[in-house]
């Protein structure tokens, strides 16, 4: 009689199994192709994170840029003043105010223009 490995290989097929719930035919419940597409998912998120604070970072920046031109300034020239000043505000805190408090934005701007 052999010995199949006990209950661990189970386990791991079930955690694997449970991973591709959702996914479209074969894929959610067959183990070998299940194994691949949850690896590959799993990449595809980790590449994901990353670009998500790309996307971020992009959308904070065409925010920032259109509140500017709104008020006839420049996004690269802006920037470059507020390195100059001693205003320590990132691009995502510029964004929120931009789009949630004009008024605050329009004081930031004056500071750093005038």
């Amino acid at each position: 009689m052999r010995v199949k490995g006990g209950s661990a290989p189970r386990r791991s097929k079930n955690r694997i199994l449970k991973q591709a719930r959702g996914f479209y035919g074969k894929r959610k419940n067959c183990w070998k192709t299940a194994r691949q597409v949850v690896r590959r998912s799993k990449q595809q998120a980790y590449v994901g994170r990353k670009l998500r604070k790309r996307d971020n970072r992009s959308l904070w920046i065409t925010r920032i840029s259109a509140a500017l031109r709104a008020r006839g300034h420049s996004y690269s020239r802006f920037m470059g003043a507020l390195a100059k000043s001693d205003i320590a505000l990132d691009r995502k805190i510029l964004a929120d105010i931009a789009v949630r408090d004009p008024q605050a934005f329009d004081a930031v701007v004056a500071a750093v223009a005038g």
